[in-house]
């Protein structure tokens, strides 16, 4: 089934409309179409475009917050944490960190097995061990030996991030719900009393606008919020913090877990962890002073961060930054008293989420991946006033687990459950493309050719970026974000894209200036706002 439709096609009212189409957007739409609500969701951009495809890609319980004193967010992150590895099997996956402890650098061994030994407490069960010198060297062959006192093991998880927020979004298309990509919410129309009436919507391209009818709107735009609400606490405001990370080919360094250690230059965590066929260094924690409108890119100063840090970690391991695959840069919306120049350091921000209101209009800020279901929920809860009475659908989180397809059965069990963690009920229609396209992997990922084709068929796709580095990855995965395998690329999506010849060239043109600009694993001289 699919329920795409356009700014034409949708209707005239709804109960709620969300903006903003990341994981904390998705997931207030996911919340509201299973509570029986008539709903649309609305991005500016592409779904998934700003930090909900450029995460550190984890699904933890944030250990580190402990340290902050922040008991109640770790104790809510480790729950979601649970549900979420039990709801999107094959796409939250466990995964084990080891974290070398090293004399004057970092937490001691005591301080972190008191955070651990709490961390499993609130897990329900006991997920970390202790290893001595020897066995984390054999653990993480070329570690750095001098100084280091032991390690830690736990578990934790992982996700493919883009593909989280579309699975929440297309769930909810699937049962009623319509979203739309390119659309922006361009104004709040408000009545007599100063309640909100309406939405009026722009197309992001076409610049055609359409006013919807609705009392409830869900502000979740992340670095934009202000754009449609300011803050209603005094000298608070949203203050844009960028994290970036380098991604290695996965053959350069034999691992299978995450090593997280203290950065010698700030005891910053950094971590280096496979995802997807390759390696995955990160993350930086700094301001952000660039346009909000246009893609990031990394910069000389975080490059030379991130690489001090593993050279440290792994000093005989060699690898530049000219060994990189691709850059990755998000924004982290965090609220603030302080100016972005004044005092309190990037890292120590709360990353606690925030919610306001005014007459119809809801602001849900902050938070992390792990926990947008939470944000959802206080999302809801504060529009409550404004809304009807939900009546429960069958749909829900919890109802999510897709059906197998027979078409499917030619593939192995753990890309059957990949499959059907990325995809959920639409699985059947992705399986459809495997008699056409055949179910070989793209290149060295876990990607299949079959992915790309599904993509472009099915999800909503208006640019060849939305193709390549959010319905499926490889535009993160491949050197040159794939540009060298373009003819392959095209003939598998164009009979899902009704693109002419002067489209593709056009498209294959924008994505080129866009990777080199936003994904490259160089510096631009535009990106040195860091």
């Amino acid at each position: 089934m699919n329920n795409d439709v356009n700014l034409k096609q949708i209707d005239d009212r709804y109960d709620i409309v969300i903006a903003g189409g990341g994981v904390t957007g998705a997931g207030t739409f996911s919340l509201a179409v299973g509570r029986g609500l008539k709903a649309l969701l609305v991005d500016a951009k592409d779904f998934a475009w700003g930090t909900s495809s450029r995460s550190s890609k984890m699904v933890h319980g944030g250990l580190r917050y402990l340290k902050q004193g922040k008991f109640l967010l770790t104790r809510s992150a480790v729950k979601e944490r649970e549900r979420l590895l039990k709801t999107y099997p094959g796409l939250v996956t466990p995964l084990e960190f080891l974290m070398p402890v090293y004399r004057g650098i970092g937490p001691s061994r005591t301080a972190m097995r008191t955070g651990l030994n709490i961390y499993s407490l609130m897990a329900g069960r006991r997920q970390h061990r202790s290893f001595d010198l020897e066995t984390c060297c054999r653990m993480a062959q070329g570690i750095r030996r001098e100084d280091l006192v032991a390690g830690m093991g736990f578990m934790d998880a992982q996700v493919d991030d883009a593909r989280l927020a579309l699975r929440l979004i297309f769930d909810a298309c699937d049962a009623g719900g319509h979203a739309l990509n390119y659309t922006r919410a361009a104004g709040i129309g408000r009545n007599a009393n100063g309640a909100v009436r309406s939405v009026v919507l722009k197309d992001s391209e076409s610049g055609k606008e359409r006013e919807i009818r609705t009392r409830c709107v869900i502000n979740a735009t992340g670095p934009f919020a202000e754009t449609l609400q300011a803050c209603p606490r005094k000298n608070f405001h949203i203050r844009p913090l960028r994290g970036s990370h380098l991604i290695f080919p996965k053959d350069r360094y034999p691992l299978d877990r995450v090593i997280s250690f203290a950065h010698p230059e700030d005891s910053r965590p950094i971590f280096i962890f496979p995802w997807d066929g390759c390696l995955v260094l990160g993350t930086t924690d700094v301001d952000f002073e660039g346009d909000l409108h246009q893609e990031p890119g990394i910069t000389a100063k975080e490059i030379d961060y991130l690489m001090n840090g593993l050279d440290f970690l792994l000093p005989d391991l060699g690898l530049t930054p000219g060994d990189a695959i691709c850059a990755t840069t998000g924004i982290r919306p965090v609220l603030s008293r302080k100016t972005r120049h004044s005092g309190k350091s990037a890292s120590n921000e709360s990353r606690e989420h925030v919610v306001w209101k005014d007459e119809g209009l809801v602001t849900v800020t902050g938070g992390k991946l792990t926990t947008f279901n939470l944000l959802a929920g206080d999302a809801l809860k504060a529009a409550q006033p404004w809304l009807p009475r939900a009546v429960s659908s069958n749909f829900g989180l919890n109802s999510c687990r897709p059906p197998m397809d027979g078409r499917l059965a030619s593939l192995t069990a753990g890309e059957r459950q990949r499959l059907g963690g990325r995809y959920g009920h639409r699985v059947t229609q992705f399986s459809s493309h495997l008699a056409d396209v055949g179910k070989a992997p793209i290149a060295a990922t876990h990607s299949l050719w079959a992915e790309l084709r599904h993509g472009a068929a099915s999800e909503q796709v208006r640019h060849l970026d939305d193709l390549l580095l959010r319905r499926v990855r490889i535009g993160l995965l491949l050197p040159k974000g794939g540009l060298g395998m373009m003819d392959r690329i095209r003939e598998v999506a164009a009979p899902g894209l009704n693109w002419d010849d002067a489209r593709w060239e056009t498209e294959i043109r924008d994505y080129r200036a866009l990777w080199e600009t936003a994904y490259a694993p160089h510096p631009q001289e535009a990106n040195h706002d860091g």
